[in-house]
């Protein structure tokens, strides 16, 4: 197994992309370790992507570029605006909020990025914010995206455990908020230390009543989608393919923002973006593949069971493992590799396995915007003209107001565990 250690690192430090270090990998195990027939490496990478569930993956991609391209993101803004735009720090507060919303919409926080910071990267900048400051609330907020249904991790997760996507949907409600309100609560601190502006004028409430009814045409989306599943109208895949179709309708009908030649180019797109995230996961499956053959899940639950057998010290070593993946690995990635390990301990130790389940994705997530693999950063940087190291400085705060949500989360199960349990998910 060290060998394949050695050609993992090796392949990662060298900068190839993920997906090719885990098939390389497996491959080089394949050949020269286990000397297992070819053939299997076939069957192993279809098999990972065979899985029904995996179809909504391109479907919220989809959703979320045509709502892109159908502008609904200035009425967020200025839905946001209405709602919180007399807090100190109000552009600050407005970004996280537009997360929040757009976070129902796509799922990812890579399209929050290029979505939201389009519009209120320059706009936090011409009301006098550093572009430091602007870009690193805004990926700060896309950390929300992925926790808040729908998520397209979560598909992920759900493929990978068998755990149910309604219950995962239901489950990320609580600590998407919380992680909002952390962000919303330090953009405060920083609003009132450095007298960043707000609005001081009432907005005249016909122009109040215009705002709300265009942004309804945005916020039915979600509710349309997440209580369909929750309602058991439809499945989560299936829900995916209704927001498309929802998407296509509101912008070319209702907004009249959407083009044939934009739904052509949200499918080229979108079908790029779903290849990827495949790949991840079909050569994830193969590397899951020599892990079993090796034992590593059985050998790895041993070691932390050798040091410690108490659920709470077992969640902070879990946290700290994967604060540190999530800055080296793709999100999709380090779910299938870790997830089979990690959650049958966590089952043995009594945790509840939904519970755990948020405390991994929230995690991971954080990793969006942490180097050196935080996409999220890399996607705000050309926005917002400054470079990577700049704003991941910047965002440091940030992640420290999201390390203070997790641990509440990781240690108050009932924050979780409240709307599934309602939804009667659990019992």
């Amino acid at each position: 197994m060290g060998s394949i250690a050695f050609v993992f690192i090796g392949a990662m430090l060298i900068g190839i992309p993920i997906a090719l270090v885990l098939g390389c990998s497996a491959l080089y195990y394949f050949l020269f370790v286990g000397r297992i027939p070819m053939d299997m490496i076939g069957q192993k990478l279809y098999s990972g992507c065979d899985n029904f569930v995996l179809l909504a993956i391109p479907f919220f991609i989809l959703a979320g570029d045509l709502m892109n391209r159908s502008k609904i993101t200035d009425s967020l803004v200025n839905f946001a605006k209405l709602l919180v735009g007399r807090i100190h720090g109000a552009m600050a507060q407005v970004t996280v909020l537009c997360s929040i919303f757009f976070a129902g919409i796509t799922g990812s926080g890579v399209a929050d990025v290029a979505a939201l910071g389009s519009v209120l990267i320059p706009a936090m900048k011409k009301e006098g914010y550093t572009a430091d400051y602007a870009a690193a609330i805004t990926v700060a907020g896309s950390v929300i995206g992925p926790i808040i249904p729908p998520s397209i991790i979560m598909v992920v997760y759900s493929m990978t455990t068998g755990e149910s996507v309604g219950a995962l949907f239901a489950a990320g409600f609580v600590p998407g908020l919380a992680v909002g309100l952390a962000l919303m609560i330090m953009s405060y601190f920083f609003a009132v230390k450095y007298g960043h502006p707000r609005r001081t004028e009432r907005i005249p409430f016909t122009d109040a009543v215009v705002t709300v009814r265009k942004s309804l045409i945005a916020l039915m989306c979600p509710v349309v989608l997440v209580g369909g599943i929750f309602s058991g109208r439809f499945t989560p895949t299936e829900a995916a393919a209704i927001s498309c179709f929802y998407a296509m309708i509101a912008g070319v009908f209702l907004l009249k923002t959407l083009t044939f030649r934009d739904i052509l180019d949200c499918f080229v797109k979108a079908a790029v973006s779903s290849s990827i995230i495949l790949l991840i996961i079909a050569m994830a499956g193969l590397f899951s593949q020599v892990m079993a053959l090796e034992h590593l899940p059985r050998t790895v639950a041993n070691i932390i069971l050798g040091i410690t057998e108490n659920k709470y010290s077992y969640l902070m070593l879990v946290n700290i493992l994967l604060l540190f993946m999530g800055m080296i690995m793709e999100t999709s990635a380090s779910v299938i590799l870790l997830a089979p390990i990690l959650l049958p301990i966590a089952i043995q130790l009594g945790i509840n396995p939904l519970h755990f389940a948020l405390v991994m994705l929230v995690n991971l997530n954080i990793g969006l915007i942490t180097p050196p693999v935080g996409v999220c950063l890399f996607a705000a940087a050309p926005i917002a003209g400054i470079s990577i190291e700049r704003i991941s400085k910047a965002v440091l705060p940030f992640i420290g107001a999201q390390l203070v949500a997790l641990m509440l989360l990781t240690y108050i199960p009932e924050l979780v565990l409240i709307v599934p349990r309602m939804m009667g998910f659990i019992h």
